[in-house]
């Protein structure tokens, strides 16, 4: 967007080595981001992206359509505090799961960036993804890049029209259908898909879709790099993890220095020229338009995009590869072979952060697999603290709520001890049974002789499970009074 000359613009004096004292100056503060175009390149690493973008939207896209029994497999029913995740039931109370996820998630972020840099931003991350898919339906519409060039140069007509007409709605199903997938994790998307076709999506799952399509359509549609270079905070602190050792997109100064054009034959020792032919393709394709001769920049993600147009104009000048490709910083200094520099790779750092990744990832493993099928909160009644029932006996309620983990009915046995005498009043059902994946609030009332026990607060614990099957014990306190 252009800025007015009031908000662009600053007039402010010139110090000595300006203009006569009196004089001023205009700077400008303020510069509009102008848009990028970048050329579309084929080779190794953009074979590895596309690859990337087929897997991460067929996982997408596909995962709610897929079924589990009589159920979606992934589903994230907020409204019944039910995750469904393939055979797993997991409750809000089995939080930690959560937590350990995005541990072993900031570990491998660590992880990939000391060895590779931004590889994630590069090949994974959903910005780059959809702006990849984004930029293909404009390539569909308006051209290569030299094509869209003078399209943005040339006046509106019938061609300008549709062809930019064509793209935006292009971009608009796709979005709507991204954020339809969304919504379709937390509400079972088949039958979001007859709300949609019937009387209508309900106003929760309206906003999300609305929401989750706008900002898939602003991001991956207009604002595409800035996104990486000013709104991503990983590209402001992912120098705290990279050093010397870490593999980034570089270019091999030595060998391309100084760089010229000159024609195929030419034999670049005798003009006294490196291998860089200086035509400026590097910088074409580059989705976040830098030049990756001036060395390392915060707005590379490393995709590798420069490397694989360089090598095709290496191939046709017949000069060896790698001029623009993955290195070290001393590998590049110290002119390293490649397998030494892999070597280097594997440093202290690295193998500790995988040692760490892997010990957590099999203990969260492990975990889930040992995990009990089922859960008991205890609920003291405050209301209540203790009374005295017929036949005198001393009695404290207390509320149980049992989750079932499983997909198929259970029913549950509740015992009660801790305390002599101890027992479950005659008229309270010790069966519970709780539906598939469902839970179950219970009242319960301990009961023990009056007089038997001297006054205060007891440890009394709840033994609740499946006949010859999985047990839970849950401790709670059984008051007395004076």
């Amino acid at each position: 967007m252009d800025a007015t000359p009031s908000a662009s613009r600053k007039t402010i004096p010139i110090v000595p080595d300006g203009p006569e004292p009196g004089e001023d100056h205009e700077v400008y503060l303020y510069a509009s981001a102008k848009k990028i175009q970048p050329r579309s390149v084929s080779g190794v690493f953009a074979r590895w992206r596309w690859a990337l973008v087929w897997l991460t939207q067929l996982l997408f896209y596909g995962l709610p359509w897929l079924d589990w029994g009589q159920r979606q497999a992934v589903l994230f029913d907020l409204g019944a505090r039910r995750f469904y995740l393939f055979g797993v039931v997991l409750y809000p109370q089995d939080f930690i799961y959560l937590t350990g996820l995005l541990v072993i998630s900031a570990l491998s972020l660590f992880l990939f960036t000391a060895v590779a840099g931004r590889l994630w931003c590069g090949y994974a991350c959903p910005q780059t993804v959809y702006t990849e898919i984004f930029m293909w339906i404009e390539r569909r519409f308006e051209g290569d890049r030299s094509a869209r060039l003078r399209l943005d140069a040339g006046p509106w007509n019938l061609n300008k029209l549709w062809r930019r007409g064509g793209k935006q709605a292009v971009w608009v199903l796709v979005a709507l259908w991204t954020g339809f997938s969304f919504v379709g994790y937390f509400t079972p998307i088949r039958q979001l898909a007859l709300l949609v076709l019937g009387n209508g999506l309900g106003p929760w799952e309206t906003f999300w879709v609305l929401f989750y399509s706008f900002a898939t359509y602003g991001n991956a549609g207009f604002m595409r790099e800035q996104v990486c270079k000013y709104m991503c905070p990983y590209a402001r602190f992912q120098s705290a993890m990279f050093d010397k050792d870490t593999l980034i997109v570089t270019y091999d100064q030595a060998r391309g220095e100084p760089r010229g054009a000159r024609s195929r034959k030419a034999d670049p020792a005798a003009l006294n020229l490196g291998a860089c032919v200086d035509c400026s393709l590097c910088v074409q394709v580059c989705p976040t338009g830098i030049d990756i001769r001036q060395g390392l920049q915060y707005e590379c993600i490393g995709c590798g995009a420069c490397a694989d147009v360089c090598d095709t104009v290496m191939d046709k000048l017949g000069y060896p590869r790698g001029l623009v490709r993955y290195s070290t910083q001393n590998a590049l200094q110290g002119g390293w072979s490649r397998a030494r520099t892999l070597r280097r790779v594997l440093r202290p750092r690295v193998l500790v952060y995988a040692t760490v990744l892997l010990v957590l990832a099999l203990t969260l493993m492990t975990s889930l697999m040992l995990r009990k099928p089922m859960r008991v909160d205890v609920v003291r009644d405050r209301a209540a603290l203790s009374r005295i029932a017929p036949g005198g006996m001393l009695e404290n309620v207390y509320q149980l709520q049992i989750m079932n983990a499983t997909e198929r009915t259970q029913t549950f046995h509740l015992e009660a001890h801790g305390l002599a005498g101890l027992r479950l009043a005659p008229d309270v059902d010790a069966d519970v049974e709780v539906g598939s994946a469902q839970s179950r609030w219970v009242a319960v009332r301990l009961q023990i002789p009056f007089g038997t026990v001297e006054p205060g607060s007891h440890a009394v614990y709840f033994d609740v499970g499946v006949p010859g099957g999985v047990q839970v014990s849950e401790k709670s306190a059984f008051l007395v009074p004076r």
